[in-house]
């Protein structure tokens, strides 16, 4: 059995009402009943808190995965750098320019490498998983 209720909405509520009524081609009145058993529902804020610690939950381990891989990105390239500094001389001042623009080439082809390696979809990360488990 259904008992009849009039209410009064103020009009901007009655009016996303009945856009979101249209939009679903569903009555408004069956709107406003599942709103209001979800609001009244004893475990409604139960079942949105669960969800929501869910989603933390997924997002926090996401997040320490990106935190893993910049921590090995950032000591790879640490390692790199303090194994090149150590193991370059200095330049003398006349062999400056040609050093500069030989590096200025061997970065643009250092580029094109990273572009093709990301085309491909291969990563680092991946490789060295792989090598692990070998």
């Amino acid at each position: 059995m259904r008992i009849k209720h009039t209410i009064r909405l103020p009009a901007d509520l009655s009016a996303k009402l009945a856009d979101y009524a249209a939009r679903k081609k569903v009555p408004q009145a069956l709107i406003v009943e599942t709103a209001l058993a979800s609001f009244l529902s004893p475990d409604g804020p139960e079942r949105l808190e669960a969800a929501l610690a869910r989603r933390l939950d997924r997002m926090t381990r996401q997040l320490e995965r990106m935190e893993r891989r910049v921590t090995i990105s950032n000591e790879s390239l640490a390692v790199f750098v303090r194994f090149w500094l150590t193991s370059t001389p200095p330049l003398p001042d006349a062999a400056l320019a040609a050093a500069q623009s030989k590096g200025r080439e061997r970065y643009d082809g250092f580029i094109e490498a990273v572009g093709r390696r990301l085309a491909r979809g291969k990563m680092l990360d991946d490789e060295v998983r792989a090598d692990l488990k070998s």
